[in-house]
């Protein structure tokens, strides 16, 4: 079944009846895409809310002047959307591209409110997602802040180690907010220190 990483995921945090899981799996959405394709676009509105199942995807802003900005990665066991155009269905502020060939199960916006009507138990299970998602994101507000670039990166490299070896060196630069060269420095100083 498609949809078992999300369900073992699920399972983890809430305890769905063989009903619940029924009725859940015949409102998801499988999706493929290919490396490169988008799964969202800026200015497009976000129906859909993803739990990645295979692959590799950024979420990313492209400025006035052209230049790309990472704000998130995303692997398997991870969710992807525009969280802000998801629930207020305004224009994405954010594009959503697959790094590797990618499935996902999706949520569309227009069935959400009934799945959380029919398993409300559900509804709790996002909120709680989307508690720890904000925890992260303004935990790393305050790491920009408050870290060199080196320990940025030696973070990232402790709490993502598989991410790393998944994509490109200027991808982890633009998430770290460094230029592509200044993160080769820093690797080679850290490979010296070991």
């Amino acid at each position: 079944m498609h949809f078992q990483p999300l369900l073992n995921y699920i399972a983890k945090h809430v305890a769905l009846t063989k009903e619940e899981t029924d009725y859940l799996v015949e409102h998801l959405h499988y999706r493929r895409y290919l490396k490169g394709q988008y799964i969202l676009q800026q200015g497009d509105v976000c129906r859909t809310s993803s739990f990645i199942l295979k692959g590799c995807t950024k979420l990313f802003y492209v400025d006035d002047t052209g230049t790309e900005h990472i704000i998130m990665l995303g692997v398997e066991d991870w969710w992807t959307s525009d969280i802000g155009s998801f629930i207020n269905q305004t224009p994405a502020e954010f594009n959503i591209q697959c790094l590797e060939d990618t499935e996902l199960a999706q949520f569309h916006y227009d069935t959400i409110e009934d799945i959380f009507e029919r398993i409300p138990k559900l509804e709790r299970f996002f909120r709680k997602v989307t508690e720890r998602g904000l925890a992260a994101a303004l935990n790393r507000i305050i790491r920009n802040f408050s870290m060199t670039a080196k320990d940025r990166y030696l973070f990232f490299r402790a709490t993502y180690p598989k991410i790393e070896q998944r994509i490109p060196q200027y991808m982890i630069a633009s998430y770290l907010g460094i230029t592509k060269e200044f993160l080769s420095k820093i690797k080679k100083q850290v490979a010296q220190e070991s």
